[in-house]
């Protein structure tokens, strides 16, 4: 299952720094904007203790963990759904990732060159926030143009449907409300889904500071929060210069730098855990000698479709799912004790997957 997040955000606010971090690679990082010309993609690797202690007791092969991949988009400007900067190549790339990170400046900092006057957070998101609603309203635009006609003309019922929906959009936007903070049916979000609109992707916010205000107070910081509360949306605190720091220490040495600055957990596995949640994520597991592996998957999926994100034939030929939750393999301490406590069961095509299933697929093709 090919999961994206878009990091985006006006040009020197961190965004580059903080996607070295992520994946551990050396692009360029530079102090003036269109440092980054075309997006750069890293997967990262997804953090769970769950997959070390299968691993533990199987002692596989291969241990493949679940992942996520990262774009880092260049620096957005005001005036870029125009053409401003380098315009709507930037957007169009927007509209290929499931969710967008928005990096917002919360540092003062002389040398590093701001694009706008001062420090002001939600001035910068409101220009980001701004360019997406325009972007979106000049698609919506044209696609009522082109079907306004056929549904108040010829009455085509497909169309006035769709004509509905689209003025629905288009009114929410022009009072400045995002589509992800409006309600649509599931009806309404087929239509919806065929323009890949960057206002209905989930956001979240990442507030960059300096390393010595990571654990404390910033007023920045609070201006963010309360910004993303009204939509909803999440904020993580996060000093990407630390997070290129800790990328290549050893785990010891990663929680000795984070206690010194006085946080448990990195920005990046926040970053990770809360867009896994933002997007409904969960995952289940296979386990074996030859390999143990983490999967993906959507939240409320059945047993069936999470059979096909394995390979498509699990999915058509179905039969049962064998069925263990990751809790009672840890509480029993093997397969044979989940078995005799009455704990492994088999599940149909309806079953709803829960996150830390333990699977074996049936099938048959």
């Amino acid at each position: 299952m090919s999961l994206k997040a878009g990091i985006v955000g006006l040009p020197n606010v961190g965004k580059s720094t903080l996607f070295n971090a992520i994946t551990k690679q050396n692009i360029l990082a530079a102090n003036y904007p269109f440092a980054t010309i075309d997006p750069n993609v890293g997967v990262v690797v997804v953090p769970d203790e769950r997959l070390d202690k299968l691993n533990d007791l199987y002692q596989p092969a291969r241990l493949i963990p679940t992942s996520f991949e990262f774009t880092d988009i260049a620096g957005l400007v005001k005036g870029a759904s125009q053409g401003e900067g380098l315009g709507n190549k930037f957007l169009s790339h927007i509209r290929e990732v499931d969710a967008i990170c928005e990096v917002v400046r919360c540092f003062e900092d002389s040398n590093i060159i701001n694009v706008e006057d001062g420090i002001d957070p939600i001035r910068d998101i409101e220009i980001i926030n701004l360019e997406l609603a325009i972007s979106d309203l000049e698609i919506l635009n044209n696609r009522i143009d082109k079907i306004k006609k056929k549904a108040e003309t010829n009455r085509d019922k497909e169309a006035l449907v769709e004509l509905e929906v689209l003025k629905k959009a288009k009114a929410s936007l022009e009072q400045n409300i995002p589509l992800r903070n409006v309600q649509f049916t599931d009806d309404e979000m087929v239509y919806i889904k065929n323009f890949s609109l960057l206002t209905i992707k989930p956001i979240i916010y990442l507030a960059n500071v300096s390393e010595d205000e990571l654990a404390g107070e910033n007023k920045y910081v609070d201006e963010v929060m309360k910004y993303a509360s009204k939509e909803n949306a999440k904020t993580i605190k996060i000093c990407a210069k630390l997070e290129c720091d800790l990328c290549d220490l050893p785990d010891e040495e990663k929680l000795e730098m984070l206690s010194a600055v006085g946080v448990s957990e990195s920005g990046l596995q926040q970053l990770i855990k809360a867009t896994y949640d933002l997007l409904g994520l969960e995952t289940f597991f296979t386990v074996g000698k030859d390999e143990v592996r983490a999967w993906t998957y959507k939240k409320g999926t059945n047993a069936k479709k999470c059979a096909g994100i394995i390979h498509t034939d699990f999915e058509k030929g179905f039969i049962k799912a064998e069925v263990m939750s990751y809790e009672d393999l840890i509480k029993y301490g093997d397969e044979l004790k989940v078995r005799e406590a009455g704990r492994y069961r088999l599940e149909g095509k309806d079953y709803i997957m829960q996150d830390g299933d333990i699977c074996l697929f049936r099938f048959n093709v």
